[in-house]
């Protein structure tokens, strides 16, 4: 009984998080619906996590394009079937590696960044500062951050596909001495926009799902200190999760 009953509770708190969360969203996004529209803010946002995520998305695209080819011509030299490479380099990078490792870099470096800073303004009473104000909170914080989530991703991951395939041609011709014209031609030849449109869908849905998270958890901390900690580490946690989870159903959708 006693196992049925933290079982029960357990269910019971996850369904009304999900109605939280959910009521949250639909705040949010109602609240853009109509103008003022705050572009300082809308504008800060997309350099924070556009133009500031640049470098560690880069390298990461890199370096995964780089171990992904070798790795790739360990198992496909087994048998001879190294003309292969650029084309599954390209398509594992456009439709899996380049939106979720992107996602989840940003994720690590945005998402904890954003709900830090919006419990901080909580326990801090600056949100009810903006309420005094007539500022909707609601609007001015956590509207522009999903809208450039929305925008910023799709992008970013576009900007990991280039750099990661660029990473497996470095790999290709100057490490395993492929014909660089031969490798160019195999990854054209395996390029299809579907397949980077498809990418691109998951860019913004992560990018939307990072920001709502961050926000949320943040709305949601408490306790000072130790409650935006924990509130840094949920959203992580479970926009990570969630990044997975998606990533999966919209593998079936997309495919």
């Amino acid at each position: 009984m006693v196992f049925l009953e933290r079982v029960g509770r357990t269910f019971l708190t996850f369904l009304s998080s999900i109605g939280s969360a959910t009521l949250f969203l639909a705040k949010s996004v109602l609240s853009g619906v109509a103008p003022p529209y705050y572009w300082k803010q809308i504008g800060k946002q997309a350099i924070q996590m556009g133009f500031f995520s640049l470098p560690v998305v880069g390298m990461t695209a890199l370096f995964t394009g780089m171990a992904m080819t070798l790795q790739c011509y360990n198992g496909f030299s087994k048998f001879t079937a190294e003309n292969a490479i650029p084309s599954i380099v390209m398509i594992a990078m456009t439709r899996e590696l380049g939106p979720v490792l992107t996602a989840l870099m940003v994720a690590g470096r945005l998402g904890a960044s954003m709900t830090a800073e919006i419990g901080t303004m909580k326990i801090t009473e600056q949100i009810d500062a903006l309420t005094t104000l007539s500022v909707n909170s609601y609007k001015y914080l956590v509207f522009p951050r999903l809208l450039i989530g929305l925008l910023a991703l799709p992008f970013l991951v576009f900007i990991d596909d280039v750099i990661g395939l660029f990473g497996g041609y470095l790999v290709g011709v100057y490490y395993l001495d492929f014909n660089a014209a031969n490798y160019i031609r195999n990854t054209i030849s395996a390029i299809s926009i579907w397949d980077i449109a498809s990418g691109l869908i998951k860019g913004a849905v992560f990018g939307f799902l990072i920001c709502l998270m961050g926000c949320y958890q943040g709305y949601l901390s408490n306790r000072g200190a130790e409650g935006v900690g924990k509130a840094t580490t949920k959203s992580v946690v479970s926009s990570s999760i969630l990044i997975l989870l998606l990533d999966c159903v919209l593998t079936f959708v997309l495919f």
